[in-house]
């Protein structure tokens, strides 16, 4: 048997002995500053990073594994953190000044990234609009979601040209000039990730800080790739839901489970990103439903303690929801209907 990844065992340690723990009191709080420092220590901001920059390359199914064992401990300081690779593996593909001014810090853990881009998935309409001024480039519109504010210490910013090419580029994460955040906002979950929107009333950012630039076409192919698979997370919830079972209820689910899980991972690992659309798409899908069916379980078979907020059963209930819409395209959303409806 091969030996666990060296950050499979830290995920793992950070899960038993922090996050999970402390996951309902997080749940009604915010994620705390200590939490994200142990993740900083750890390593794990720098699964993606090439180890040349102090990451650790790490291959696609440990990338998977973590996110599982971390998403299923504290969701909320899951969600904080991995909004933090997006900005990594962009820099990674960088050729500006940028990568080699934030990729170091970033893979180490100095820094901490949030993003700002699901905008661009709402193309035609742009929400943020970007013009060149002054040797950089003018900001302007809103941001519905950003997640981490107060935690994160830059974010990387998205919008289209009157061109249509996508740009991104990196600032620090605070009220400035021609950038302000609302309060953070309650949501039925994950408000402890502290999501705010952002009004963006000419900020402005030099052309070194820029990280990215291509057309809105070439971006969203890529995005789509993302996007049509099953997301890690939703494994690590379900598994945590199943954990509140007695086997006779967990045993079917499981087994749903476990199919759904090797189906999507041998799909990511044998085929190229662009192929099987449909069935990635499917087993997004279906992987969904086990999420709901299994933290459902959990609240029934808790009855009526599954209204306390204390209760695990109905966190995790409430993050399967959340989970059923992050990152969700026209696509996804589309072929989530077309099943519930049957």
């Amino acid at each position: 048997m091969t030996a666990p990844h060296p950050l499979v065992i830290r995920a793992r340690s950070l899960a038993d002995d922090l996050l999970a723990p402390h996951a309902e009191q997080v749940d009604q709080e915010e994620v705390p500053a200590s939490h994200l420092a142990q993740i900083r220590r750890s390593g794990l901001l720098g699964l993606n990073a090439p180890k040349e920059y102090g990451g650790a390359a790490a291959p696609g199914a440990v990338v998977r594994e973590t996110a599982e064992i971390l998403a299923g401990a504290c969701c909320s300081t899951w969600f904080v953190q991995a909004q933090h690779h997006t900005p990594v593996l962009t820099l990674a593909g960088s050729e500006g000044p940028v990568r080699e001014r934030l990729l170091g810090p970033l893979a180490t853990g100095e820094l901490l990234s949030g993003v700002a881009y699901a905008h661009l998935r709402a193309y035609p309409r742009v929400p943020v609009r970007v013009t060149p001024e002054r040797a950089g480039w003018r900001f302007e519109g809103s941001v519905p979601w950003y997640t981490g504010w107060g935690l994160n210490d830059l974010l990387l910013l998205a919008g289209v040209t009157e061109s249509g090419e996508v740009l991104f580029a990196f600032t620090e994460a605070r009220e400035q000039p021609g950038l302000r955040a609302s309060a953070p906002m309650r949501l039925a979950a994950l408000t402890a990730a502290r999501t705010v929107s952002l009004t963006l009333d000419g900020l402005w950012l030099p052309e070194e800080a820029v990280a990215l630039r291509t057309p809105h076409e070439r971006w969203a192919a890529a995005d789509r790739i993302k996007t049509v698979n099953a997301n890690p997370a939703v494994f690590g919830l379900t598994q945590a839901a199943l954990t509140l079972l007695d086997e006779d209820t967990a045993h079917p689910l499981r087994a749903r489970l476990t199919e759904v899980r090797t189906r999507a991972y041998a799909l990511a690992d044998g085929a190229a990103p662009q192929e099987h659309m449909a069935d990635r798409l499917a087993l997004r899908t279906q992987a969904s439903e086990v999420l709901r069916a299994a933290t459902t379980a959990a609240v029934v078979t808790g009855g009526g303690r599954s209204m306390l907020l204390t209760n695990r059963a109905q966190r995790l209930a409430r993050e399967a929801l959340f989970l059923m819409v992050q990152a969700q395209t026209r696509e996804s959303r589309a072929a989530h209907l077309d099943a519930l409806t049957g």
